[in-house]
């Protein structure tokens, strides 16, 4: 079993930057595809990246040139850093991971991003 778990969650300014981490435990197997999500107040979970295990990236336009997915094999972990955070990147933030092994999505819990001055 794997299970996602997300952190790094809190409060920024607008323009601040946050980095979102999500840790996997147990064996990430290949070939997968990760994922980060978010969902605001009051509207449907929404796609914001997709990081795949051959290295390819793909974002939401929303969010395109101000976030960047990433993954650290050695450490399990992957990340969301963000830059130039604005009030509607508020949201409840979500990583899945896909195992083709398994055929099958594992979530997180979610971790809160609050964009405020």
């Amino acid at each position: 079993q794997v299970q996602p778990v997300e952190s790094g969650g809190g409060l920024a300014q607008p323009g601040g930057s946050l980095r979102l981490s999500c840790a996997f435990s147990g064996s990430v197997s290949s070939p997968n595809v990760m994922y980060w999500y978010r969902q605001a107040p009051g509207k449907q979970r929404e796609w914001v990246a997709t990081l795949t295990s051959g290295g390819i990236t793909s974002y939401a336009d929303s969010v395109k040139g101000r976030f960047t997915i990433s993954r650290e094999n050695a450490e399990n972990t992957m990340y969301l850093q963000m830059n130039t955070l604005r009030p509607e990147d508020t949201a409840v933030y979500y990583c899945k991971v896909y195992l083709s092994r398994y055929g099958r999505d594992y979530w997180g819990k979610g971790t809160l991003v609050t964009v405020s001055s």
